[in-house]
């Protein structure tokens, strides 16, 4: 970007545009307001000089005063009158006589081309400016009084405005030179102030581009970068400060990227390794059989083939399941009555567990939620089978149902030996077990909780677990009526 399209220099731009608006009003105003006190006070010595030229004697007496005026008729230049004022005398619509009173006292004539302008002054008016040839600017007025012979004549008075226009110069002067000058200083002045008060607003761009110079695409990224924030009141203190926050989402967004990228290549490989058993045994139980395997061995392959294929199943409807939640699926919605659902699915645990005790701690009324009642009773099959599983026979099951404020809350709790600390944080990842060659032996896929918590959040609830040796316990809360 060029220097000229900066922020600094439009900044220090349109404060000396500013500043010089601001002068050349400044000037104007006072230049007119001098000009106007000057001409006010060049009009009242006009008056002046008019007054003393009506009380001398009148005109076109040649022996009544000395300061006679070349030409018909006597102006009189009395005392009191100044240098630079001019007397014309006007009878019957022509110039009789006129003259001016120069710098050496001396009275002299008045220029041809000024006789059009005396004739135009009307008696009476109040004072006028006029251009007078050589003479320049004057400040004229009129007055009619008697002449010699008794008849009406108008004898115009002038002042010169040569002073008046030597002082609005000179002020003039002084303006343009003391604007310039402080233009010059504000210019630099400024242009100092932008650069410091801007400097963190470098330090921001130089920052961004540091950071988008980072590989973000993949990988573990270290976004470490921060921008130092002097004032936080200030307005640029408020972007840095938005900018070091918005760094931190950004990196706490990369962490869990990465996190995901990690947990995505281990569930990856989680669910190879958990095809690739099943898959190993059907092949190894095929290829038995298609040598000609006795009929015992053929079937015995048979029923092999069948349960790991079966296995196969389960773990890939885990998947895809797992999959739609995660897609955002909605799922059916319908009043469920978890009361049933609670009854059922300890029965068919009762069934596939004999060696556990089962016990049931429900309301006297029916307890219903909006839900989908075949992944709710999903949610309980998972649950109930998770303590049946990693707890010997003869552990207590409890299942219990109550309602409260708002939601419906459902607790499976055992006093079997407990999960070990290390794996309660991360109980709910997908193919998380304590001990996997158990976990085979009696053929989960890992998948269970994951499933339970995603289907528990699908329904806008929440599932959490505590444990120690003597009491696991996994609650899941539900909305008791359906959002929105």
């Amino acid at each position: 970007m060029s220097v000229r399209g900066t922020l600094r220099a439009r900044l220090v731009a349109t404060v000396l545009l500013l500043l010089a608006v601001a002068g050349a009003l400044i000037g104007v105003v006072t230049t007119l307001a001098l000009q106007r006190g000057l001409i006010g006070q060049l009009d009242d010595n006009l008056r002046e000089a008019d007054r003393i030229t009506r009380s001398l004697p009148p005109p076109s007496d040649p022996g009544s005063h000395a300061g006679v005026a070349p030409g018909p008729g006597a102006i009189p230049f009395g005392p009191g009158l100044g240098l630079g004022v001019l007397v014309a005398v006007v009878d019957d619509g022509q110039l009789v006589n006129a003259a001016v009173l120069g710098r050496d006292a001396e009275s002299r004539a008045v220029p041809a081309e000024a006789t059009a302008v005396l004739l135009g002054i009307p008696p009476g008016a109040p004072p006028r400016s006029a251009e007078l040839g050589d003479l320049g600017a004057y400040r004229l007025i009129a007055t009619e009084r008697p002449g010699a012979d008794g008849t009406p004549v108008t004898v115009v008075t002038g002042q010169s405005e040569q002073e008046v226009q030597e002082t609005i110069s000179g002020l003039v002067v002084v303006e343009v030179v003391a604007v310039a000058v402080a233009l010059l200083g504000a210019g630099v002045a400024g242009a100092v102030a932008v650069r410091r008060e801007l400097r963190p607003l470098e330090e921001m761009a130089a920052t961004a581009s540091r950071v988008s110079a980072l590989p973000l695409a993949s990988g573990q990224v270290e976004l470490a970068e921060r921008v130092p924030v002097a004032d936080p009141r200030s307005e640029v203190g408020q972007v840095g400060t938005a900018l070091n926050r918005m760094l931190d989402h950004v990196g706490s967004a990369l962490e869990e990227r990465h996190a995901s990228e990690v947990r995505l290549r281990q569930f990856v490989a989680d669910a190879s390794h958990e095809l690739r058993t099943p898959l190993a045994a059907i092949r190894g139980y095929a290829e038995l059989s298609r040598r000609g395997a006795v009929p015992d061995e053929t079937a015995y392959s048979l029923r092999r083939i069948s349960s790991s294929a079966e296995r196969m199943s389960t773990l890939v409807e885990d998947l895809l399941l797992l999959a739609r939640l995660d897609a955002g699926r909605p799922l059916e919605r319908g009043e469920v009555d978890l009361t049933r659902l609670v009854v059922d699915a300890v029965s068919d645990a009762h069934v596939a567990g004999p060696g556990h005790r089962f016990e049931l701690d429900l309301p006297d009324e029916p307890v219903t939620a909006p839900g989908d009642a075949s992944r709710l009773a999903q949610v309980l099959g998972n649950l109930l089978a998770n303590a049946r599983t990693h707890t010997p026979p003869g552990t207590h099951v409890r299942v219990g149902l109550a309602r409260a404020p708002g939601q419906v809350r459902l607790e499976v709790a055992d006093d079997g030996p407990g999960i070990a600390p290390d794996l309660v944080p991360r109980i709910f990842e997908r193919f998380a077990r304590g001990s996997e060659s158990r976990s085979r032996e009696h053929g989960s896929t890992g998948l269970g909780l994951a499933i339970v918590q995603a289907v528990v959040a699908a329904h806008g609830g929440t599932v959490d677990v505590t444990s120690r040796p003597g009491r696991t316990a996994f609650t899941v809360t539900l909305p008791a009526r359906a959002p929105g």
